[in-house]
């Protein structure tokens, strides 16, 4: 059962350290797509919900609306807690209200998601001077991402949006992530893709202590030869895999001319 609430906030649209974005705006508290190895339920410390992670949705109803020209030449992200394209936007229309805000405030645009209802804007992406569409994508495999995502849109229907995203004119990005040791085939996932996408983006898998005993759980259970390798990284702490992976990354892509972008957020292997 999704428990949902509206809320009165003042405004969507917060500043951010993330990289690449001036701002963020996150249309909703929660999501749906209840993703295994999801970090945002930290967000709860903030809202007062009880309530497990993926089983509510807080819909925003924003006080003030973005004034023309306000975010000339910055870039704003949707989002980065949650999906702007959960499936009750498909009811409620918040992303698609603050994106017709956006139009007159001279911002770029940055979309990221894992739901193809992302297709139901182009008109609105088309008006931007300059929008950017990314979509998640750590497999190939339904099997698996039924597994992790399991109220994410399919592979095939992603890979349908960012097709028509494409043939749109507009800039696609497939972002793999998180990348899942011993499971994500980055190269297939490119090979799948590139003749639609811009740009690839990776990130590794970060556990954190709320999807710590999911993963692990998982692992035991789905994928028990790499159980020895996942507690290598996770539980030992041993960074090594991860060193080698970026530079096999960086090595294709740079090879194969694939515009890539490196998210790897281990402290000891982000590049300062």
């Amino acid at each position: 059962m999704l428990i949902v609430n509206q809320i009165a906030v003042k405004s969507c649209l917060t500043r951010t350290k993330l990289p690449g974005a001036d701002f963020v705006v996150n249309p909703y508290i929660g999501c749906q797509h209840r993703c295994l190895y999801c970090y945002a339920d930290f967000m709860k410390r903030f809202t007062n919900h009880a309530e497990p992670w993926g089983t509510f949705i807080d819909i925003k109803k924003c006080a003030n609306t973005i004034k023309p020209n306000s975010l000339n030449g910055k870039l704003v992200l949707l989002s980065s807690v949650t999906d702007p394209y959960t499936p009750l936007e498909e009811q409620h229309k918040v992303t698609r209200g603050l994106l017709e805000q956006l139009l007159n405030s001279g911002a770029d645009l940055s979309i990221l998601t894992k739901n193809a209802m992302v297709v139901r804007d182009i008109d609105l992406f088309k008006q931007f001077k300059n929008a950017g569409i990314a979509m998640s994508m750590n497999t190939l495999d339904d099997g698996f991402c039924k597994d992790i995502e399991p109220f994410a849109s399919s592979i095939q229907d992603r890979m349908r949006a960012l097709q028509a995203l494409h043939e749109s004119g507009l800039h696609t990005s497939v972002f793999i992530s998180p990348v899942f040791p011993g499971i994500t085939d980055y190269k297939a996932i490119i090979e799948k893709c590139r003749g639609f996408v811009d740009e690839f983006w990776f990130e590794n898998l970060n556990l954190y202590p709320s999807s710590f005993d999911k993963i692990m759980r998982y692992i035991q259970q789905k994928r028990p030869d790499l159980a020895g390798l996942y507690k290598s990284i996770y539980v030992d702490k041993d960074l090594q895999f991860w060193h080698d992976l970026e530079k096999e990354i960086v090595d294709y892509c740079t090879d194969a001319g694939v515009n890539h972008k490196m998210y790897f957020h281990h402290k000891k292997i982000v590049k300062k």
